[in-house]
């Protein structure tokens, strides 16, 4: 019989994939902790738990088991016109963790839909008051996924490209460093007094797809300010950043300006169930009330508040704040720390940097997205048994919160190696 490698090949078109130059796609069985293996038995650390996804390590049984239950009791029901206990009881917990000023939860099934669903509601929100606004706000090379709205707000052509003229009107600023924070709130004002604005896209604190780059909290504080005395909609992309991988639950935690919209997914069902949540302030949700039925939100997805994925979630929330995690997230931040002493002075490093969980170290050598320096690297961390994804020049590390200590030093040992091929 074939390999999935050779099966695959026949039916599938794989995400992110030039098929005409790409490798065969290697075929992976089974999946543990900080672990995946292939079908030929060898086994990888998963350095960015899957997409920063499967944060409390896969085939985690505190969730496998949550998952078990539910599905036995009641697997699934339409969430127009009926409720149930998981999606109840998740909203309860998420407002608890949430920034104190979120009020309502909106249930989608993927990243890209939940800013979908934000940038919707930023739009109804101004039209519902009797407002025309037609202009988004984003960040110079943002990304907030691959449906229409999402990927209006994102700014990375390379995913873009053919789409650019048929995508909503977006104005796009730099992101706030120390250093730049006036020339950006000038420009930012700029935009706003020569354009309808509905809604500022973002981010917070850490562009992911862009290579890890990290901005300034008090800058992006500003720019918050400045769009909601405005009446522009402050809509945080969370869906990297959430739960707990900026040492704080959320990146929004870390900013005394709070969004009106923040979009979840990812690490919200550590990886085992497709959901997603957009939340928002009381007052964007008053503004759907009405004797006016048009004016409630018509958006909806045919799997919206899953109970099984709710059930995934509340597992995870459970184990995001025990003393094992946090314990463990502790232990990754500072290692981080450390490594990034050790090899900010090698001479093939431009700049290291971490927050919580997450490593990028930038390299200084010239080349594009999908140059051959991505896939040397990527190729030569598979062959040493690590699965990391370079973006472009970038080596970035985001691993599950469970991964161990010795794990984590191999990560650190191949990288270092690395260098050394480059």
């Amino acid at each position: 019989m074939k390999n999935l490698s050779e099966r695959d090949q026949k039916h599938l078109w794989h995400p992110l994939t030039q098929h005409q130059t790409a490798a065969p796609r290697l075929g992976i069985v089974k999946a543990k902790g900080a672990l995946i293996w292939d079908e030929a038995g060898n086994s990888y650390i998963d350095g960015i738990a899957s997409w920063y996804t499967s944060m409390y390590g896969h085939c985690n049984p505190f969730i496998t088991e949550a998952i078990s239950k539910q599905m036995k009791g009641l697997d699934f029901v339409m969430f127009s016109g009926f409720t149930h206990e998981p999606a109840i009881e998740l909203s309860e917990r998420l407002v608890e963790i949430l920034p104190d000023n979120q009020e309502k939860i909106f249930f989608n099934d993927n990243g890209s839909t939940a800013i979908e669903a934000g940038i919707k509601m930023a739009l109804q929100y101004h039209h519902n008051k009797g407002e025309k606004r037609d202009t988004l706000i984003a960040f110079e090379e943002g990304f907030h996924g691959d449906t229409f709205g999402a990927m209006s707000a994102s700014g990375l052509s390379s995913y873009n490209g053919p789409f650019e003229d048929f995508l909503l009107k977006v104005e796009r600023i730099p992101v706030p460093r120390e250093s730049t924070i006036d020339e950006v709130l000038e420009k930012l004002e700029t935009i706003l007094e020569n354009n309808s604005c509905a809604a500022f896209v973002f981010e917070p604190l850490v562009q992911g797809a862009a290579g890890m780059k990290f901005h300034s909290a008090k800058g992006l504080d500003a720019l918050i300010q400045k769009c909601q005395e405005n009446g522009v909609i402050a809509i945080a992309d969370e869906i990297m950043t959430g739960f707990g991988k900026t040492g704080k639950n959320f990146a929004s935690d870390h900013l005394q300006r709070k969004p009106d919209i923040i979009c979840l997914s990812k690490a919200l069902t550590a990886g085992m169930f497709p959901l997603s949540i957009t939340s928002c302030t009381q007052k964007v949700f008053d503004a759907f009330l009405s004797e006016e039925v048009a004016k409630g939100f018509f958006h909806a997805h045919t799997f919206s508040a899953h109970p099984i994925g709710c059930a995934a979630a509340l597992a995870g929330i459970e184990l995001l704040n025990s003393k094992e995690i946090v314990e463990r997230r502790s232990y990754i931040e500072n290692a981080h720390g450390y490594f990034a002493s050790q090899i900010k002075s090698h001479q093939k490093v431009k700049e290291v940097r971490s927050m919580g969980v997450i490593l990028a170290i930038d390299l200084d050598i010239e080349t594009d997205r999908y140059g051959t320096l991505r896939d040397k690297l990527y190729h030569f961390f598979m062959d040493q048994g690590v699965n990391l994804r370079p973006l472009g020049n970038t080596i970035y590390v985001l691993p599950p919160y469970v991964i161990t200590n010795e794990q984590l030093k191999k990560i650190y040992n191949v990288i270092k190696s690395s260098l050394e091929i480059v």
